[in-house]
C-alpha cells in the first residue's frame, strides 16, 4: 500500500526559504512520477513541480520556476522540494502525490492532478509580508 507523507511546512516571511519533505512508501516500480500540488482557499489545486524519479527528470511551473527545485534521494525513499525567495502568493496547502504504481516510461511526468493516483495529507505554508 503506497503512502506519502509530508513535513517541512511552516510560516516564514517573504524572501525566506522552505524544504518540503514527502517520506514514500509502498511502491513496488520505482520508475514513478512524483509530484507536489498547491491548493490556495478558493483556488483550483495546481502542479508546482514533477520528477521521474526512473531517470531525475524535472518540472516546474512557471510560477515557481528558478525559485524552486524539486529532488529525490532514493536510499532514504524520500522527495522534497525546495522553495527560495517565497512570495505571499505561495501560500497554500501542499500535496505530495504520486502517479500509479506502474512500470511506465515517462518523457514527461504529467501535470494534472488526475493523472496522480496517490496523495498525502498535506503540509500548510504561510508565507507572510
Amino acid at each position: 500500500q503506497v503512502q506519502l507523507v509530508e513535513s517541512g511546512g511552516g510560516s516564514v516571511q517573504a524572501g525566506g526559504s522552505l524544504r518540503l519533505s514527502c517520506k514514500v512508501s509502498g511502491y513496488t516500480y520505482r520508475r514513478i512520477c512524483m509530484g507536489w500540488f498547491r491548493q490556495a482557499p478558493g483556488k483550483e489545486r495546481e502542479i508546482v513541480a514533477a520528477i521521474y524519479t526512473g531517470g531525475g527528470r524535472t518540472s516546474y511551473a512557471d510560477s515557481v520556476k528558478g525559485r524552486s527545485m524539486i529532488s529525490q534521494d532514493n536510499a532514504k525513499n524520500m522527495v522534497y522540494l525546495q522553495m527560495n525567495s517565497l512570495k505571499t502568493e505561495d501560500t497554500a496547502m501542499y500535496y505530495c502525490a504520486g502517479a500509479a504504481d506502474l512500470d511506465i516510461w515517462y518523457a514527461e511526468c504529467p501535470y494534472t492532478q488526475e493523472e496522480y493516483t496517490y496523495w498525502g495529507q498535506g503540509t500548510q505554508v504561510t508565507v507572510s509580508s
